[in-house]
């Protein structure tokens, strides 16, 4: 059965794949959850990187500068990247698989206990952008017309 244009239009008004109301949200949930993780954990690890090395967790044994390697990688730089919008599924999947990682094996399923309401947002988001992209407000869309 073919869609009529008119449906394809109301679509597009409702703010159904492709509107220019589903890109606005994307950019928000984009610089919503990649500026505060910078803002609450990138730049404490930028700036404090030798401090924290020494006595950084280290869930799946990499050694605690490895371990801060990646959370670095992760908080500062990938969030970054995704207020940017530039390369977003794998920046966001970067930071999925580090917050993931902190909520299942550093803190043990902390909302078990009525907490980690924040690592699962986290999570949430990260996996969102993951499985939508940047949208069209994003560099992705502006150097390869797609997200």
């Amino acid at each position: 059965m073919r869609r009529s244009a008119s449906n394809n239009s109301r679509m597009k008004l409702s703010g159904g794949s492709g509107s220019s109301t589903t890109d606005l949200g994307l950019l928000l949930l984009r610089l919503f959850f990649g500026v505060n993780l910078f803002l609450q954990h990138g730049l404490a690890k930028a700036t404090h990187f030798s401090q924290m090395s020494g006595h950084f967790p280290n869930p799946i044994h990499l050694g605690s500068r490895d371990s801060l390697i990646y959370a670095l990688v992760s908080d500062a730089i990938c969030s970054l990247l995704v207020v940017l919008g530039l390369g977003t599924r794998v920046a966001a999947f970067v930071v999925f698989i580090n917050v993931s990682v902190v909520f299942y094996l550093v803190y043990h399923h902390p909302f078990l206990n009525g907490r980690g309401e924040l690592l699962l947002l986290y999570i949430g988001g990260f996996l969102a952008l993951v499985c939508t992209g940047g949208g069209r407000f994003s560099l992705d869309w502006k150097f390869w017309g797609r997200s």
